[in-house]
């Protein structure tokens, strides 16, 4: 039906990844550790492929790298991959060919796929196809030195290799948004959410969260360099908790002198000794929002069975989280949600919805809906525009269902 984002009403609050953005080149500051080799990057899908493409710039950039915005011109060209419809992995096939054809002309240059394609079409690119020189899924993006060096040395490169421990915890991003006011800040990855239609558990593994010690003292440094909106990214971030071997750092106002020296100071911030409860992701937001009220906080993506309360309490009680939630419902029939493995059904949704309007006045909400889903009729199809109608969603994604390998 569509494929870009539709604004449902005119809502200055509303903002969602920027579907526009898509195969948008990755541009980063020259450090002065140029080593003559340049490399042009594009990412395709989520908001979560964005973040990771600053992940693979900010490796790139130790090893010298300096970006064009021209691939002609790249000794190095990388694409981050979507698996999630058929056409978007289309997309990227006909930029592969594309890249196939300038590296003709220049026969030292390599192709690098990224992501979730990778992850699943790893033997197709390098062995059948032969598009591509590099092959890695997005929890192998530390390997991208040993890769390169074996693409130099003409051997074709792969790992794809998923982590239940990766986060990237470590790894400070080159921010693709060259504004300088906005920022994605990963929280965790992989999904547990085991969809019938999506691939995401396939491609990016499990959920594993983020130390939540990272995840504020990257905050904290990004409004001290500027910025001033953070967007707490996950595939389903809900569903954080943080129970490792350190415990949470305690709300600020709940610290104690021996806890919390300097509250501008990032490296102050304490886990607390002795505290062992687990940290969730209403804890995780308060903790975000408290760095500073001028710090404008937003997140994504929610799912419907996992948004609590203490969620939208913590957002109503501080002004710097902002009003907008992403809750995507797929179907607006409980049969279809079933099918969906969905695990809530259109009454629970529309108790979600009720709460989060009498909680939160004026809260923008935006969803992503699925339309001809596997056997849905006529009638379901119109109790998805009827929920649409009740909802009054301020922005959505809409898309033609899209069969994939697996699901």
């Amino acid at each position: 039906m569509f494929e870009r984002p539709i604004n449902l009403k005119d809502s200055s609050e509303t903002t969602l990844h920027d579907e526009s953005r898509q195969g948008e080149a990755l541009i980063l500051e020259n450090t002065g550790q140029y080593t003559g080799r340049k490399l042009y990057i594009e990412s395709y899908g989520c908001a979560m492929n964005f973040s990771d493409s600053e992940i693979v710039a900010s490796i790139m950039q130790d090893m010298g790298f300096e970006t064009t915005s021209q691939y002609k011109e790249a000794d190095v060209i990388f694409i981050n991959t979507c698996s999630i419809r058929d056409n978007a992995e289309q997309r990227v096939r006909n930029r592969l060919r594309e890249f196939g054809a300038a590296k003709n002309k220049r026969p030292g240059m390599t192709i690098g796929v990224l992501g979730c394609m990778a992850e699943r079409l790893k033997s197709k690119f390098l062995e059948e196809e032969k598009l591509v020189d590099i092959v890695i899924g997005p929890d192998s993006y530390r390997d991208l030195p040993n890769l390169i060096a074996q693409s130099d040395d003409g051997i074709r490169a792969v790992n794809v290799l998923l982590s239940r421990e990766e986060t990237y915890a470590d790894i400070s991003p080159v921010r693709l948004n060259s504004n300088g006011i906005s920022a994605f800040v990963s929280i965790m990855r992989g999904c547990d959410n085991m969809c019938s239609f999506c691939v995401v558990p396939f491609t990016r593994g499990r959920e594993r969260s983020r130390d939540p010690h990272s995840i504020v003292q990257e905050a904290r440094e990004l409004f001290e360099n500027g910025y001033r909106e953070v967007t707490l990214l996950g595939q389903n971030v809900d569903s954080y908790k943080w129970g490792g071997t350190a415990s949470p750092p305690a709300p600020l106002q709940e610290r104690g002198e021996n806890e919390l020296q300097d509250e501008n100071d990032p490296n102050s911030l304490s886990f607390g000794e002795g505290r062992g409860e687990a940290l969730n992701f209403a804890g995780l937001l308060e903790l975000v929002a408290q760095i500073n009220p001028l710090l404008r906080v937003r997140f994504s993506t929610s799912h419907p069975k996992d948004i609590t309360d203490e969620v939208l309490h913590t957002m109503k009680k501080y002004e710097n989280i902002c009003n907008h939630i992403h809750l995507p419902v797929q179907s607006g029939n409980s049969r279809v949600l079933e099918l969906m493995n969905r695990t809530y059904t259109r009454e629970w949704y529309i108790e979600r919805i009720d709460t989060i309007k009498k909680l939160i006045l004026d809260c923008a909400v935006s969803t992503d809906i699925i339309i001809g889903f596997c056997t849905e009729t006529e009638e379901e199809h119109q109790d998805t525009l009827s929920l649409m109608d009740y909802a009054q969603f301020d922005f959505a994604y809409m898309y033609t269902y899209s069969e994939r390998p697996g699901t």
